[in-house]
């Protein structure tokens, strides 16, 4: 597509998506802009409620239908925009170039479909392969994501799985078809400490394999500092923050940044009492008209911040922010 910089895998431009609540339209997602490169892990990280899945949903194309809708923006995909295609032609991307792990793979499997008739799918749908073909290739592709026995959890259903086996089993659909971008949507949050460290190398070694890029949304910066080369800060819809992950952690500009990393806990500190932010992430039909989305919560907010709307900018080469406190040092 001419103009468009086909040097990064995924582009969302100005990208707004809304929900209709009792016939009132409400921005989840408010002019979001943001660009994968290959090969890269990204995180968008930020409370519940503040967009993050919306905005995977937005990219896949897979909001509810009716009472949702993008309502200003783009994405682009390669080089070529992929909001405005048909539901059949975003078939032949979702799935093979772009594949998504879903929050809870118990609620994602069909529960009335064995494993294999559901990885199976995946390969009949996206290549020419036969169905003994892809039965072989299932049992392949289920060693390769650590399953034990993978002749026989094909022939057993979602129920029969630990949370961290069904995970797996997510995972495997997921790089059927090595996707060049993979969209993990809080993709440990069910399981133990354990599983999760599993998991969380599995990713790495897959990412690592197949070179692809990764977008990781989670709450969890933890895992942010272990996988993330790049990290967005998502609050009520919008991008307050985005750096690289080293200088994100130690410079840290804005506010709930901050309060986020502040609220983990350290190894080398005594900890009497764990630290939170006070207050909770406004909801959708109580979204402030003007000002600084934040700032009922915001210990450094200043009167000027319930007046004017903050924008994302450069506060230094690669690290922008968006809070007044920085805006005349980014101009």
């Amino acid at each position: 597509m001419e103009g468009k910089d086909v040097s990064y895998l995924l582009e969302v431009n100005d990208l707004e998506t809304s929900f209709f609540i009792k016939g009132v339209e409400y921005n989840a997602v408010d002019r979001v802009s943001l660009k994968v490169r290959k090969n890269q892990v990204i995180g968008i990280v930020g409370e519940s409620g503040c967009g993050k899945s919306v905005l995977s949903l937005s990219i896949m194309n897979l909001l509810p239908k009716g009472i949702s809708r993008i309502r200003h923006g783009e994405i682009i995909f390669q080089g070529k925009r992929i909001d405005t295609l048909r539901e059949e032609q975003l078939n032949d991307i979702r799935g093979k170039d772009i594949s998504m792990i879903f929050q809870e793979p118990m609620t994602s499997l069909n529960p009335v479909l064995t494993i294999g008739d559901q990885l199976t799918e995946v390969f009949l749908t996206h290549t020419k392969m036969s169905k003994k073909e892809a039965e072989e290739e299932c049992v392949l592709l289920l060693k390769e994501v650590g399953i034990p026995r993978p002749e026989s959890v094909i022939r057993e259903y979602p129920h029969q799985l630990s949370g961290g086996m069904r995970q797996r089993v997510m995972i495997a659909m997921a790089i059927a078809c090595k996707p060049k971008l993979l969209i993990a949507d809080e993709p440990t949050t069910a399981l133990d400490v354990t599983v999760q460290a599993q998991i969380l190398e599995l990713l790495k070694h897959i990412q690592k394999t197949n070179e692809m890029s990764i977008m990781l949304i989670t709450h969890d910066l933890g895992i942010v500092a272990e996988m993330c080369d790049e990290v967005i800060v998502m609050y009520a819809g919008t991008i307050v923050e985005r750096a690289d992950v080293c200088s994100l952690f130690y410079h840290a500009k804005h506010p709930y940044t901050q309060l986020l990393i502040h609220s983990i806990p350290r190894i080398d500190e005594e900890v009497s009492s764990l630290s939170t932010i006070d207050g909770i992430v406004p909801s959708l039909t109580q979204m402030p008209k003007k000002g600084c989305r934040f700032v009922d919560r915001c210990p450094k907010a200043m009167r000027e911040c319930r007046e004017v709307t903050p924008t994302l900018s450069s506060y230094t080469t690669g690290h922008d922010v968006a809070c007044l406190l920085y805006e005349q040092v980014a101009r």
